[in-house]
């Protein structure tokens, strides 16, 4: 046979008595019986995870204890009931609870007179878990910790402060003694002050011009290390170099200057009478004439504004970072100087056209442009590479090797140097092959050793024979283009040899290819 569970009866007294007076919810509910199942109203008390129950709040012994760790709480719906007890089995609102080890037995069943009563009861048991309470403490516990480590903290920062303001009362205490000293000094001079003004005034003249003497000798020193310093080699190269300085500032003004009029006064204008319904000159050649010169003004007119800005921190010039920016976007004028001569002769045959010659006078004969024709500043940008090769070149005879713009300024003229070789280099085998094919093109049946870009124009002139007539022969020059124009005292003709290859002309007509050896 199974023995009962054995409990400390004062000590479940005196937790009973505890609940009464700490209670977390107290009231009268509605028991369910479990034998006869009928309701007797009784006493509640919930006190952490203990559930005690009385006949009435008087009673001092409690008539039951529910341990309710684990346990389970949720409403109820109402119970089937009569028609007659069904108003009153409205009014009432019921919960149950399912302890832990109940199985197979039935829920501990309550009702309460009010819905708001029987919410409180059912949160109220669904948070009395020791589990729970423990999870709190710790959380407190650990508040309680983090707070604690605040107030030292604060402790130790009050006194730091304290210990602060300790010792600017001491050096404060110690500045007042220095201030006493010095006016106890200041009141032992007077009568030396007082004695000083009523002195012989042979003496004070004396005084005067030895100050005088002392003053002028100073001055003298300083002039003289001022003048040897202007006369110093190192004085006269730094005054070169400022001149340098301010005549490229004054050249980029004046580039700047003409780039605009070329945009301003020529592009923009021709683009508009591009777009216009009877249109002198297309869009295609106006971007063939000015190529992207817009954009070389752009990139000259940041580059002028940082040297103005460099010049208004005179005398402290450094140019190095401006051309550390310029460089890598020279690259465009590559394209310009490569397409030079061929806007030339786009500008020549767009002039053949009456209408925008006489457009293309007009814009030339605007003030700004000083009696300057278009083809005067298509060219100035060809000279603007070299021209700043020169000034780097000057800038740098003039600065010292230990000078800290001596390598970037050296890299600068070096890089600019580069550019200009293969600038060069692409002009001449663009220009070349150019000439090949006008040259190609004057030949009646073609000739296709020209159309091979190997083959260097060599030069274009006269040629006459020893009897006075055009004699065929054969010329041996390799890999070369010769043009020969007729002389006026023999029989017109021109000749050509290419690679041994004979072409006749008759005045003013096509070439025929005589043949080719």
């Amino acid at each position: 046979m199974q023995k009962s569970v054995r409990y400390n009866e004062g000590h479940a007294l005196f937790l009973s008595a505890l609940a009464r007076k700490e209670g977390t919810k107290r009231g009268n509910l509605c028991k369910k019986s479990a034998e006869n199942s009928r309701w007797h109203e009784k006493f509640f008390v919930l006190f952490q995870n203990i559930l005690f129950y009385s006949e009435n709040e008087q009673s001092a012994k409690p008539a039951g204890i529910y341990l309710l760790e684990g346990c389970t709480c949720d409403r109820s719906p109402a119970p089937k009931m009569s028609t007659t007890g069904k108003e009153a089995m409205e009014k009432q609102y019921y919960f149950h609870i399912v302890l832990i080890g109940q199985n197979g037995q039935k829920p501990l069943e309550l009702r309460t007179d009010e819905e708001s009563e029987c919410d409180e009861w059912v949160e109220a048991i669904g948070q009395a878990s020791y589990s729970e309470i423990i999870n709190d403490r710790e959380a407190l516990m650990q508040k309680y910790i983090h707070l604690a480590h605040i107030v030292e903290t604060e402790k130790v920062a009050a006194n730091q402060l304290r210990t602060q303001l300790e010792d600017q009362g001491t050096e404060i205490e110690r500045l007042k003694a220095e201030i006493i000293a010095l006016n106890k000094t200041k009141e032992r001079m007077r009568p030396y002050q007082v004695n000083h003004e009523n002195e012989d005034p042979d003496i004070k003249k004396i005084k005067k011009v030895q100050s005088f003497m002392r003053g002028w000798l100073c001055r003298r020193k300083w002039k003289i290390i001022v003048q040897d310093y202007i006369c110093s080699p190192h004085a006269e190269s730094m005054k070169k170099r400022n001149q340098i300085v301010f005549n490229m500032v004054e050249a980029e003004t004046e580039y700047v200057h003409q780039l605009y009029i070329l945009v301003n006064c020529f592009l923009r204008p021709l683009r508009m009478a591009a777009s216009s319904k009877k249109p002198p000159i297309s869009h295609d050649d106006v971007s063939s004439i000015f190529l992207n010169s817009e954009t070389i003004m752009f990139l000259h007119e940041i580059f002028h504004q940082g040297l103005k800005a460099r010049i208004a921190n005179w005398p402290t010039l450094v140019l190095a970072d401006l051309f550390d920016i310029l460089l890598p976007m020279l690259n465009i004028y590559q394209e310009f100087v490569r397409n030079h001569q061929y806007s030339l002769q786009v500008l020549a045959n767009c002039k053949q056209n009456r209408d925008f010659d006489k457009l293309l006078k007009q814009y030339e004969s605007n003030a700004a442009c000083e009696g300057r024709m278009l083809e005067t500043f298509l060219t100035y940008p060809m000279f603007q590479i070299p021209r700043y090769i020169i000034t780097l070149h000057e800038l740098l005879a003039h600065t010292p090797h230990e000078h800290v713009e001596r390598k970037s300024l050296e890299f600068a003229k070096s890089k600019l140097e580069e550019l200009s070789r293969v600038m060069h280099d692409e002009v001449s085998d663009t220009e070349n092959i150019r000439k090949n094919l006008a040259i190609e093109r004057m030949i009646v049946e073609g000739c296709d050793i020209l159309l091979d870009t190997s083959q260097t124009f060599v030069r274009q002139g006269r040629s006459s024979s020893a009897a006075g007539r055009c004699t065929a022969g054969i010329l041996s020059l390799i890999d070369c283009t010769l043009i020969e124009e007729p002389d006026a005292s023999d029989e017109e003709c021109k000749l050509i040899y290419i690679h041994d290859a004979l072409c006749l002309m008759a005045p003013f007509g096509p070439l025929p290819l005589m043949g080719v050896n």
